[in-house]
């Protein structure tokens, strides 16, 4: 009884090519055989069968993921795997778990993202132990961020490229960078060239641009830069064109990334299918504003003149950043979390009535009240935009969550983003074909990252797959009731083993870190 059928579904392979009826043999962890209908014996195996409609596909991968703290959470966080995800890339946007320098100050820098933390380890052999330890939930493609790298390393290039070096020799796939956010923000090009040196070959330099508003063309420009000289993959991260000002701008941009890649460069750029995008509250002040990290902020936004020299620079349009009170007006933001729970939920212009003050004052009494712990919600992008990044044949799909345990209200791609792909923009808008929205999912984000053995329905692969009605999935979590599973996601294994079960997580943590192609 070691072994699965799974009999009766259309298998979707991953690959782009149409369904096709087949069986699909399970041993221990790996796809045995994919066979013809009714031509694999049943007897002597545990049997999986289709209802009437349903597909098998690869289990999705989720390549812009915040959950690096899964494994170390206590409890299973179902969010990712009531959608079919089976990988996350993890230490994103500049954040990771490792390296850890002086303890408070990384904390002070990690609870921007993640819940409190009592970090065990300094490395991330340390860190890798501590989550097998836990168990992982998914299985993780961990990178480095840089963020972590410039706390940790007080900002020194030199001592950063070690860092970086032994985080890849460790088993981490590349680094990231957040060059939106503190301390980021401070590198300038030459700073992301001498450090990203330890990177090539397979290695990846994900990157949050450093604009995705008002200098995106150059915020681009420079992302491709840092992977020529390097000699490494670029994955463009949650690609946007933030803004009115901006919309309709997108499909230049995935013009330019295709000039790229007909130049020889690997480049990739990943998704979520929604127009709102959710940050860190405190992005909606300048970057100047950011220097010092959250110390800096904090001490600015407590000084009458560094606050009003804020309050300037947002409600006076300054461009040069992205600022979102300009693009979208204080009543397009919405506080999503905050440490303390307080406000979650609710649009700014309703916390500052609540507060009794004007709309900025109520921002930066959030921030500096929460210590920078607290996330928002702007609706800042155009659906063409969107759309148009879904269709393009190199676009992976990311759910830019919230992690496990931030808890507040939660932009609700945390539980909807791929039934979201499958129901709108497939079967509802037909923008994507199956297979098309797929292989986005799954072997092309496989491939994307180097994943050996994963993201396709093949003999010999990993035993990732999910077991789904194309009919009735939806996403059904909305921005006022977040945290709803989707539907029509009948069942998840993770190497064979199932994580979900007729639309519920069994408790099992399955998952395992990933290695590197290296």
């Amino acid at each position: 009884m070691n072994d699965l059928l799974v009999s009766g579904a259309a298998v979707v392979d991953g690959t782009g090519t149409p369904p096709f009826a087949a069986d699909v043999l399970v041993r221990g962890e790996r796809i045995e055989a994919v066979e013809p209908p009714g031509s694999v014996e049943p007897a002597g195996r545990r049997v999986l069968r289709a209802g009437p409609g349903q597909i098998l596909t690869p289990g999705f991968v989720d390549v812009h993921s915040h959950s690096d703290n899964a494994p170390l959470h206590p409890t299973v966080d179902p969010s990712k795997l009531v959608q079919g995800v089976t990988t996350e890339v993890v230490g994103n946007c500049g954040f990771s778990l490792a390296p850890v320098g002086d303890p408070h100050t990384f904390t002070g820098f990690a609870e921007q993202v993640w819940p409190p933390l009592s970090p065990s380890w300094r490395d991330h052999e340390g860190l890798f132990a501590a989550a097998e330890a836990g168990g992982h939930v998914t299985n993780h493609v961990p990178l480095v961020g840089h963020g972590t790298l410039w706390t940790a390393a007080d900002g020194d290039p030199a001592v950063m490229r070690r860092m970086l070096r032994e985080a890849l020799a460790a088993g981490c796939f590349g680094m990231s960078t957040g060059l939106a956010y503190a301390p980021g923000a401070a590198a300038d090009t030459g700073h992301l060239l001498e450090v990203s040196a330890e990177l090539g070959g397979d290695d990846v330099y994900a990157t949050h641009l450093r604009s995705e508003g008002a200098g995106l063309d150059a915020a681009v420009e420079e992302a491709l830069t840092v992977g020529r000289t390097a000699g490494c993959r670029v994955q463009i991260s949650h690609i946007k064109a933030s803004g009115p000002r901006r919309w309709g701008r997108l499909p230049t941009v995935l013009e330019r990334l295709d000039t790229a890649r007909e130049g020889g460069l690997r480049v990739g750029q990943d998704v979520y299918p929604y127009t709102a995008s959710s940050t860190m509250l405190s992005a909606a002040l300048p970057p100047w504003a950011h220097e010092g990290g959250a110390e800096g902020l904090l001490a600015r936004l407590a000084d009458p003149a560094g606050r009003a020299a804020i309050r300037a620079a947002v409600e006076g349009g300054e461009d040069g950043w992205d600022n979102h009170v300009a693009a979208v007006g204080y009543e397009g933001i919405t506080v999503a979390s905050t440490a303390s729970g307080t406000h979650d939920g609710l649009p700014l212009p309703e916390v500052a009535d609540r507060l009794g003050c004007d709309p900025f004052e109520a921002l930066v009494r959030v921030v500096a009240g929460e210590r920078n712990r607290a996330n928002m919600i702007v609706e800042c992008m155009d659906p063409s935009d969107v759309a148009a990044a879904l269709r393009h044949p190199h676009t992976t799909i990311g759910t830019d969550a919230a992690p496990p345990g931030f808890g507040g209200h939660p932009h609700p791609r945390a539980y909807g983003t791929f039934p979201r792909v499958l129901g709108r923009y497939v079967r509802e808008e037909g923008l994507l074909t199956l297979p098309e929205a797929v292989a986005a999912m799954t072997s092309r984000a496989a491939d994307a990252f180097g994943l050996g053995g994963r993201g396709r329905i093949v003999p010999g692969a990993f035993a990732d797959l999910v077991l789904l009605d194309p009919a009735v999935v939806a996403d059904l979590a909305t921005y006022r009731t977040p945290v709803v599973s989707p539907t029509g996601v009948h069942t998840v294994l993770i190497a064979g083993r199932e994580v979900v079960r007729a639309g519920m997580p069994t408790g099992l943590r399955a998952g395992r870190r990933l290695e590197p192609p290296r």
